[in-house]
């Protein structure tokens, strides 16, 4: 049987966390990768062999907005059925590690290089649902909680 080429669906939200996540590109090299975050003008970030999907963006203070991105996210998992799924975070991201693991995904949590003086709060929620979970910080890995092996930017 032939080696299947892994699908990635590489998710985040806006600003820093995509930022983080396409300097991750090189580790995707030769996987199927779906990109997914929250503007669509990010689509010229991604190479033309790679798919990109808009998804609502939500957060703690816009319920309706959080409750959209949830549901984007299992209509995103539902289509791409993606094998791996990274996320740099935010609710994106936790949606994504949480509805990627019923579907059977192994999931990768990266937790974002601008918090330096603790974990974020969607890193804190997601870390016990995740196959790596990952700081860009030494003073915040700990046994059981995420691990260091070195920063992205």
């Amino acid at each position: 049987m032939p080696n299947k080429t892994p699908k990635v669906l590489a998710i985040s939200s806006g600003g820093g966390h995509w930022v983080q996540l396409l300097r991750l590109r090189p580790a995707f090299a030769g996987c199927d990768v779906t990109y997914a975050t929250v503007r669509d003008g990010y689509r010229t970030d991604v190479s033309e062999n790679a798919s990109f999907r808009l998804i609502t963006d939500g957060n703690r203070w816009n319920k309706i907005n959080l409750i959209r991105s949830a549901l984007g996210v299992m209509r995103l998992m539902l289509s791409v059925k993606p094998d791996v799924v990274v996320t740099t975070g935010a609710a994106p991201g936790y949606f994504a590690v949480r509805i990627g693991k019923w579907f059977g995904a192994r999931v990768v949590w990266l937790d974002s290089v601008a918090n330096a003086g603790e974990l974020s709060l969607s890193g804190k929620q997601a870390g016990s649902f995740v196959d790596l979970w990952l700081t860009q910080w030494p003073h915040l890995s700990r046994y059981g909680g995420p691990q260091f092996f070195g920063n992205v930017l």
